[in-house]
């Protein structure tokens, strides 16, 4: 009865050590213009976020640091403190056209729902931040006096973690972009000449 109090408080404290941060999210806004839902979506082509050599829509990034505390217990190294300060960035398309109806409402459609899919890759970054926390606060390295061998297992650790954020991430974009996708979708609505 003892134990399962104990790990019902140690469970409680971890959850709220685990919920005193919170990502600052900002959006940078790039400007595009145009009479038409193509003339629009050209001007996104030309200006949008560079990833690689392709431009795109939109793109969400992060920025993560940590103030992270080692600690030496007996001849092993813990991991005691893991607290993370996360700057997400979404760089979304600004029109700086004036637009009547019934291609005002269409671009406010686009934009809306563009917004929201970047806000999804925005949420799986924060999984992944809170995976990374949960994983690494009192993550021990037995015969690490120094604190040495745990930061290798820890960046391994890291290592998975962000590449299964990625895949997510890609997997989404598949879907979404896909023949019929949303964001195919929202592209076909936007540029329709009606």
């Amino acid at each position: 009865m003892r134990i399962a109090s104990f790990l019902t408080g140690f469970l409680l404290a971890a959850s709220a050590f685990a919920q005193d941060w919170q990502a600052v999210e900002r959006v940078e806004p790039y400007a595009v213009q145009g009479a038409t839902g193509m003339e629009i979506y050209q001007s996104i082509g030309e200006r949008g976020p560079k990833l690689g050599v392709a431009r795109v829509i939109a793109h969400t990034g992060f920025k993560l640091t940590w103030t992270r505390k080692y600690e030496r217990r007996g001849n092993a190294c813990v991991i005691t403190v893991n607290k993370p300060k996360l700057i997400i960035t979404y760089t979304l398309p600004k029109l700086k056209s004036k637009l009547s109806e019934p291609l005002k409402s269409r671009w406010e459609t686009f934009i809306a729902g563009v917004t929201r899919h970047e806000k999804v890759h925005g949420d799986f970054i924060k999984d992944m931040v809170k995976e990374i926390e949960a994983m690494s606060v009192g993550l021990t390295v037995d015969n690490d006096p120094d604190c040495r061998k745990i930061r290798p297992v820890l960046q391994a650790r890291l290592g998975e973690l962000s590449d299964a954020q990625r895949a997510r991430s890609r997997d989404f974009d598949q879907i979404e972009m896909s023949e019929g996708g949303n964001v195919h979708q929202l592209i076909l609505h936007l540029v329709d000449p009606r």
